[in-house]
């Protein structure tokens, strides 16, 4: 131990952030794993055919399955999810509610994003009024969405949010609702609908992950040239003192 002298206050600064930094590498890895089977999930069931309503009540694991619907939107109450860009354009994405006429359910129809480049001037949409054949797919949030405060309860449609919660809109309008959010593919009633599945990729958190593994490494060896820098220089102060007694 005496070729090793590292201080006090280095050694309590590492065994407080390396394994901090260890353990954010390996987060990230599994939340890397995570976004890789997700993919690969919607992937598959992207391709199938879609199920029938009936079915959709009946599904114990819904997200990013297809869906066939047959019913009517309801243009009276309408939803606006704020700050959605596309192509470095501002806009918002539509959400509509839709009642689907063979089960009676009410499902949360996300009709995909529209431009909103002046906000003095409301976004423009039109609802078909006739009723339609839709096919859909579950979307559910890869995680909790974070809000810094709840979107405001208002009487006045349609309603600008910056979260989707389709229990809290069912609950207002008094309606059994479905669950989550469906998002329509491409059809005479869809606006641009290439969503992302998730936000950040599995690559990313890869690049994350190799980031505090590689600066846990930098801390690790810091440390340790610290540590036989201090000893050396701590021999050649006592050599030099025994120099001097002599």
């Amino acid at each position: 131990m005496k070729r090793f002298r590292p201080g006090v206050i280095p050694t309590v600064v590492v065994a407080l952030l390396l394994p901090l930094m260890v353990a954010l590498g390996f987060w990230q890895l599994g939340r890397a794993a995570e976004k890789t089977a997700l993919l690969a999930n919607y992937a598959e069931r992207r391709v199938a055919e879609p199920m029938a309503s009936t079915e959709l009540l009946n599904s114990t694991d819904p997200a990013y399955r297809r869906v066939h619907l047959y019913g009517q939107f309801d243009a009276d109450h309408s939803l606006l999810l704020d700050n959605r860009q596309r192509d470095g354009k501002v806009g918002v994405e539509l959400l509509q509610a839709f009642q689907d006429q063979r089960t009676g359910l009410w499902l949360l129809i996300n009709r995909g994003w529209l431009p909103w480049p002046d906000r003095r001037v409301p976004p423009q949409f039109t609802t078909p009024t006739q009723t339609l054949n839709l096919d859909a797919w579950v979307y559910v949030a890869p995680g909790a969405t974070f809000q810094l405060h709840a979107d405001p309860v208002s009487d006045h449609w349609p309603q600008t949010i910056t979260a989707v919660e389709p229990a809290k809109l069912w609950r207002s309008l008094e309606r059994d609702g479905f669950a989550y959010e469906l998002r329509a593919e491409p059809g005479p009633a869809s606006y641009q609908t290439d969503w992302p599945v998730v936000a950040m990729g599995p690559e990313k958190h890869l690049g994350y992950a190799v980031q505090w593994f590689a600066m846990a490494t930098a801390l690790l060896g810091l440390y340790i040239y610290l540590g036989w820098h201090n000893a050396k220089e701590n021999r050649h102060g006592k050599r030099h003192e025994s120099t001097q007694h002599v």
